[in-house]
């Protein structure tokens, strides 16, 4: 997630200067202290090579372009001895526009078979070093001509990740053309037969560095006849003869580091390479599951000798290495870059060991075997911060990514280690990355970054990140013209986001913006960057403020073309989770409207709703239940298809997940308000998946389940649908046993509907004995509902408090029963006019248990406080409610309840009244 390496520019740099692709540079000649127009084509040539020299490739081109003379400044060739393509398409073209700049190139980075492939277009005779990654599809072809062009080739470095398809004849090409090459590190070959390594052995004489890593099969014979080598690893490869090894390296005469880590070499093996080699020094044995099991193997006999395993005391192994034996502890690598008096054999070995450690923690974290908590709590973790702080670039790179990755316990569902989070965060580790990630290094920047945003998994080091001023970097970072710094940045946001307490400050730092920007900048070309983005963008627009600022930066039409466009289903499932907490807050502002007014969004989200991957699915039914909460939506969706398309859906989850069939039903339960989209559910044959999610064990699923079945029974044919498919016993269990309030509540509601008499106007009339069948069915469904619709109602029922109120009309009395019978999230209900009509009408019904159930509906629906109290309360006054709810609150042979709950009604009407009027 992210790093950071500080260079410096000036000896004295009190003042700074903000330039493109660095946070600052510090320069008391470059920022004068008054505020008069500066002359910047006056300042001396050596200054502004410097200010170049701090900047990015891509920044020192556009600054250079700003007039004739930094244009020829920026050509000087002391500008161009390195270079990084990873971050940037780099094709023949390319490589050709940049071949005059690269006269004096010396070290060259690069990513990918493309790149490679362009590389002889460079024209860069005189490198010296190659370092490349991602480069599985590099030919043989490929790298004997790279070889072939760059006969002053000192170093060629190819991995981690394993060269599938070079072989042996291309490293034999390499040995005949770079006789100058001091170091060969190749990862992943198939086979490095006798006769390449013997070729290299002949006439590459200045050979002190071999590095054969995770590869299928090496020779070890041949690797014997290497007499130049000093430094050696063979790291993760297998079918390694160690019997061989030991009988024939420990002869190599001048052999001062081994690394065998990530093998199966076994005691015997490491004792004899320790013991009979008079010139090795240091034996690295990391991750060794053979050595590990031996407990009776001792590391202290071999005198002057360094073994590094997993059960050794690694900083205290590297302290031995000096002369100077006050250099102990986990400082020892800074006391040992920080040495006035250097030592040139002891920096060679360092710099192996830095090199190695780096390499075999990255792979040992990638592979994340059992039983290394201890190792990475007491070791690991010190040992990768410690290594960040190399002046090895890609030392720095890998221990970052290794921090990134040792916390990760499941990708898939971002769950990390926290022990393992917090001890990077307690050895300081916050700090580092952050000052990794405001290096003017891009590939330290994007690394660095997704350490970063793995690490805020966990929310202590979230709040750690943020105080130290982590947010603005990030957002500062998400803004780069470098795709994979913006990415890893965008990661680190979309983590960071989770923590209500972050929101507003992503916000204020610049994040909203330069999310959404991305989603513009990248939209053709980076599914990664597209998912971070719109996941970070999904929760800040949860927060109701942040939600502003997202539609405000453009946030709804960005997610809108994601949406509709993007074919990868990480980025669709984010943009619809986006669009669903940016249509979550129709009571206090305009965000529903505006996705539902979006050219396409509507249909976007109905046809992601038919999409294979569960996840997107899931979001987009969550999005349209909360657009259709706004009446233009409710029909907008439903001319979209989405009433077939949301049927469909809840037919076809009842094998999948809570969190979709809860947001299915739910949708249905949206377009539902409309009778015209209930008649059509019902139609399509919504009633069936609704009864069979009514039956859930899950809370939320059966509760949404209960809203849309009690909305469709409001149709008197969708009513009829219901009690034919079934539905009576399952409302009927949820009335009675379901744990949510709710969804008791809506089931009785539903119940009351389906069986106040005017279902039976559509009940069809058939043969005698058929109607008399029905009759009797229908008799027996009705009495069931009844009896639990009056049960449940009794439940909110206190006799004491009843009796009270009955005898005393006092405001204290009827708030007693008030509060004994509210259900809170009822207060959330929205009805219109019918619905309020419905129950009005259902107070003059013959049942009183209808009545009741009417009453205490009603009351629910008036409670001061109540987010549409006042909406219910003025369709009340327009329907006259209150002539029909005196008798009903005086009626002698009304049960107790009914007339409690009327009278709570009538006085909550005369509370909206008086409200309203004020």
């Amino acid at each position: 997630m992210n790093r950071r390496v500080r260079r410096k520019v000036a000896k004295k740099s009190k003042e700074k200067v903000g330039v493109p692709g660095n946070p600052e540079i510090g320069d008391a000649d470059l920022c004068p202290d008054s505020n008069e127009d500066v002359d910047w084509t006056s300042l001396p040539d050596d200054t502004v090579i410097q200010l170049f020299s701090c900047l990015n490739y891509r920044d020192r081109a556009s600054l250079s372009s700003t007039c004739k003379i930094w244009r020829v400044l920026g050509l000087s060739s002391c500008l161009w001895t390195s270079l990084d393509l990873r971050a940037h398409k780099c094709d023949p073209g390319m490589a050709v526009s940049l071949a005059s700049r690269c006269v004096n190139l010396q070290k060259l980075r690069f990513r990918g078979a493309e790149c490679a492939d362009a590389i002889i277009h460079l024209q860069a005779r005189n490198l010296r070093e190659i370092s490349g990654d991602y480069c599985r599809k590099i030919t043989d072809a490929t790298l004997s001509m790279i070889v072939a062009r760059h006969e002053a080739l000192e170093t060629l470095q190819l991995g981690p990740d394993f060269c599938e398809r070079i072989s042996s004849d291309a490293i034999k090409a390499t040995a005949f053309c770079c006789p100058k090459l001091k170091k060969l590190r190749l990862s992943g070959l198939r086979d490095v037969s006798a006769e390449v390594i013997n070729a290299l052995a002949k006439h590459c004489p200045n050979l002190i560095d071999i590095g054969l890593l995770d590869c299928l099969k090496v020779d070890e014979v041949a690797l014997g006849n290497v007499v130049s080598v000093l430094f050696l690893s063979v790291a993760g490869t297998s079918n390694m003869k160690w019997g061989v090894v030991s009988h024939l390296w420990h002869k190599l005469p001048k052999l001062i580091g081994l690394d065998v880590s990530r093998t199966d070499i076994g005691p015997s093996a490491v004792s004899r390479l320790l013991s009979l080699s008079p010139s090795l020094k240091v034996l690295c044995a990391m991750n060794c599951p053979v050595l590990e099991e031996d407990n009776s193997f001792s590391v202290n006999k071999y005198k002057g000798k360094l073994l590094l395993a997993l059960f050794t005391d690694i900083f205290k192994g590297l302290a031995s290495l000096f002369a100077d034996t006050t250099k102990t502890g986990k400082n020892v690598l800074l006391d040992w870059r920080n040495l006035k008096t250097k030592d040139k054999n002891l920096d060679e070995i360092m710099t192996w060991l830095e090199w190695i450690l780096s390499h075999t923690l990255l792979r040992t974290a990638e592979s994340n075997p059992q039983g290394l908590d201890a190792f990475w709590l007491k070791q690991g973790a010190t040992i990768l911060l410690s290594l960040m702080q190399s002046s090895q670039e890609e030392v720095q790179e890998r221990a970052a990514t290794g921090l990134a990755t040792f916390v990760v316990i499941d990708d898939e569902n971002a769950s990390i280690d926290c022990g393992r989070a917090e001890a990077v965060m307690r050895d300081g580790g916050i700090r580092l990355l952050l000052n990794l990630a405001k290096s003017w290094r891009e590939g330290l920047q994007s690394e660095a970054a997704k350490a970063i945003a793995n690490l805020s998994v966990n929310a202590n080091v979230a709040k750690a990140v943020a105080e130290e001023g982590g947010i603005q970097i990030l957002a500062g970072l998400a803004s780069s013209m470098n795709r994979l710094v913006a990415e890893e940045a965008a990661g680190g946001l979309w983590n960071l986001s989770v923590g209500e307490e972050h929101k507003g400050a992503i916000a204020e730092a610049g994040g909203v913006k330069a999310l959404v920007d991305l989603i513009f900048k990248w939209f053709s070309g980076g599914d990664g960057v597209l998912e971070r983005a719109a996941g970070a963008l999904a929760n800040l627009a949860a927060d109701d403020k942040c939600s502003m600022e997202v539609a405000l930066a453009g946030g709804v039409h960005a997610l809108v073309m994601l949406a509709r466009n993007c074919k990868f289903e990480g980025v669709q499932e984010q943009a619809a989770r986006a669009l669903a907490n940016l249509a979550a807050h129709g009571d206090s502002n305009t965000n529903n409207a505006a996705v539902g007014q979006e050219a396409g969004a509507l249909e976007a989200l109905v046809q992601l709703t038919r999409s294979l991957h569960e996840g997107v699915r899931q979001e987009a039914a969550g999005a349209l239940w909360n657009l259709s909460f706004d009446d233009r939506n409710r029909e907008a969706i439903a001319a979209a298809g989405g009433v077939e398309a949301l049927v469909a859906l809840a037919q076809s989850c009842g094998n999948a997940s809570p969190g979709l069939q809860e947001r299915a039903a739910g949708a249905l339960w949206g377009l539902s308000v409309s009778e015209a989209n209930s008649i059509a559910i019902g139609r399509e044959g919504g009633v069936v998946p609704l009864i069979a999610l009514a039956r859930s064990e899950t809370e939320d699923v059966h509760e949404t389940a209960a809203g849309a079945l009690w909305n469709l029974a409001f149709n008197p044919g969708n009513a009829l649908r219901i009690v034919e498919e079934g539905g009576v016993p399952a409302l009927v269990d949820l009335c009675s046993s379901s744990a949510s309030k709710m969804a008791r509540f809506m089931a009785a509601l539903a119940l009351a509907y389906m069986f106040d008499r005017r279902m039976d106007e559509v009940a069809p009339i058939g043969t005698l004995t058929e109607s008399t069948s029905k009759s009797a069915n229908l008799d027996g469904a009705r009495r069931m509902a009844l009896k639990h619709i009056e049960a449940f109602v009794l439940t909110f029922s206190d006799p004491q408090a009843f009796a009270t109120a009955a005898a005393s009309s006092a405001p204290a009395a009827l708030a007693q029963v008030t509060e004994r019978a509210r259900i809170q999230e009822a207060g959330h209900l929205r009805c219109s006019g019918a619905e309020i009509g419905r129950f009005v009408a259902m107070l003059r019904n013959p049942s009183s248990i209808l009545k009741a159930c009417a009453a205490f509906a009603l009351l629910q629906f008036t409670i001061p406080g109540g987010r549409h109290a006042l909406h219910h309360a003025s369709l009340m006054q327009s329907a006259g409610a209150a002539r029909v709810l005196r008798p009903a609150a005086a009626a002698a042979t009304a049960p107790l309840e009914a007339k409690i709950f009327a009278r709570i009604v009538l006085r909550n009407l005369e509370y909206h009244h008086i409200e309203s009027s004020i």
